[in-house]
């Protein structure tokens, strides 16, 4: 398949989990990829860059530099992102400012820096990872919620004020995806198979979504097939979010 023949993305977060699988998508369908990431370590045909979003000179270079070896940039995917846990009291303003600073005004220094290099694109597109999180009530979730349901508002304003650029932006809402971060918390779960056995419970689907398929999603948005899509949140939760289904017997 090479639908992104002749086209270029940057992915954030790009050397590992949903971000590297976005990546790896992406060139196997014809893009080339540059993958922005603090630990940068990627192999070919994807090209890395190190780069920290929270550091707006820092993703700056990251962007000029991919720019310059890839001859231009057409696909944005912010990807880039941490997780936390808690309600609203069981975390402090260094940490709420330390997720938000990541999350959220990560995309907005990644976007701005690209915006450049997008407006000269014949077909530009954005795609934020924003998550089921941001429109479901989760429980211990709190700062995690709050910065994706500002990644979803801010994914629609975006699409609106760039639209007349010739911009797409969209974002994807997963559910809980097996990735490296959700390995990182089973670890340091009192009983790990259970932890792991409730959150795939709570998906209609039974399972946990795959990084693949949220790559499959993001491409979806990202590609020329979608061009006629902009200001979508697209769901990747397996039915967590839109469906009641009886419990199992």
């Amino acid at each position: 398949m090479s639908e992104f023949a002749g086209l270029t993305a940057i992915v954030t977060g790009g050397a590992s989990g949903i971000g590297l699988a976005t990546a790896t998508l992406l060139a196997g369908r014809g893009a080339r990829v540059a993958c922005l990431d603090l630990d940068p370590s990627v192999e070919a045909p994807l090209l890395g860059f190190k780069a920290d979003v929270t550091d707006d000179s820092s993703i700056r270079s990251a962007v000029d530099d991919a720019a310059s070896a890839l001859g231009g940039i057409d696909i944005v995917v912010n990807n880039a992102g941490i997780g936390a846990q808690g309600t609203v009291e069981d975390n402090d303003d260094a940490e709420w400012a330390r997720v938000f600073d990541v999350n959220v005004q990560g995309m907005v220094r990644t976007s701005r820096a690209a915006l450049p290099y997008l407006r000269r694109s014949s077909h530009a597109a954005i795609v934020n990872v924003s998550s089921v999180a941001a429109t479901a009530g989760l429980p211990q979730r709190a700062l995690y919620s709050a910065t994706k349901g500002a990644v979803l508002s801010l994914t629609l304003a975006m699409a609106a004020d760039h639209l007349p650029e010739g911009i797409r932006v969209n974002c994807v809402s997963p559910g809980t995806a097996d990735t490296p971060w959700i390995d990182r918390l089973l670890a340091r779960a009192a009983d790990p198979a259970a932890e792991r056995a409730a959150l795939e419970a709570r998906q209609p689907a039974g399972r946990l979504v795959t990084a693949a398929e949220v790559a499959a999603a993001i491409a979806y948005l990202a590609g020329p097939l979608a061009s006629a899509t902009t200001g979508t949140s697209l769901g990747v939760d397996g039915g967590m979010q839109g469906l009641r289904l009886r419990p199992r017997k």
